[in-house]
């Protein structure tokens, strides 16, 4: 147990440290040459580079180290050793990437995509159990001593970055920093939920032997039995569960609509499987 803890440990950390290098590619290449200041301290960075020139990522080390040890104080110390090791490399990526030739300065497209590689990158670091630091803590404190909810904290935050934004750059870049935030947000919740282009199927039937041999000869997949009752005609049925994947789920579809038409069938899509024959290999019985 103790190799599986630290091999699961030393996992989190290049997690983490991958998700760092999105993060900063994502502001070099994106943000900062389309003046989006999309929340954080890395929005910070970008309206004080505006104002006065000031190196990106030395203010945003700067900021950060104070929160750091703030860090250290409210939050567990695996946590903040986690966050440290965010923290530092963010600004490192961004230090090392300043000189890039590859930047985009149209606003709707860095909006678009560098909020893709932003979530991608924070989402990384979050299955890693771990932080970039910045704002998110500013966010935790707020919400221990006014007692307002973490989300609803951090929303403040970033807002008053990107209002600070409309000032210093203009109000239609400020809206693109919003879009720029919004698509950021899905795309954390994409990667952390580890989204699959798997299927849940629940078929309400009265032939159970009939689905369960379609199930099980035609798609080798497990499932489970739930016996219920019609609402309308109050008869007995079988409610099976079955997650399978996209290409199995329009298989089982045709199958389903040739062999047994009267059942009824839902599909919907599944974000994440744990469990033999997905997360883990199946076992020959």
């Amino acid at each position: 147990m103790s190799f599986i803890h630290k091999k699961s440990v030393v996992f989190d950390y290049i997690q983490i440290i991958i998700g760092s290098a999105f993060v900063g590619l994502a502001f070099n290449i994106f943000l900062l040459p389309s003046k989006i200041a999309a929340g954080g301290v890395s929005g910070i960075s970008t309206i004080l580079y505006e104002l006065f020139g000031y190196e990106p990522a030395y203010v945003q080390w700067l900021i950060n180290i104070p929160l750091i040890v703030l860090g250290l104080i409210l939050v567990g110390k695996e946590f903040s050793a986690k966050t440290i090791v965010g923290t530092f490399f963010v600004p490192f990526v961004i230090w090392l990437s300043k000189d890039l030739s590859v930047n985009i300065d149209n606003p709707l497209l860095s909006s678009i995509y560098g909020g893709i590689l932003l979530g991608i990158g924070l989402g990384i670091v979050y299955r890693g159990n771990g932080s970039t630091g910045g704002t998110a803590l500013i966010a935790q404190i707020l919400k221990k001593y006014t007692g307002i909810s973490s989300g609803f904290s951090q929303l403040i935050v970033d807002g008053i970055v990107v209002v600070t934004s409309a000032f210093v750059f203009n109000f239609e870049l400020a809206l693109y920093a919003l879009m720029s935030i919004y698509v950021t947000s899905k795309v954390i919740d994409f990667v952390q939920l580890q989204t699959s282009p798997t299927k849940l199927v629940l078929i309400i039937t009265e032939n159970e032997k009939k689905i369960k041999s379609i199930i099980q000869d035609e798609i080798d997949r497990g499932f489970t039995k739930v016996k219920s009752t019609g609402g309308y005609s109050d008869n007995e049925k079988t409610m099976i569960l079955c997650v399978v994947e996209q290409s199995e789920a329009v298989y089982l579809k045709k199958l389903l609509q040739t062999a047994e038409p009267s059942s009824f069938v839902i599909f919907l899509n599944a974000s994440e499987i744990l469990g033999l024959g997905f997360s883990k290999a199946k076992i020959s019985q």
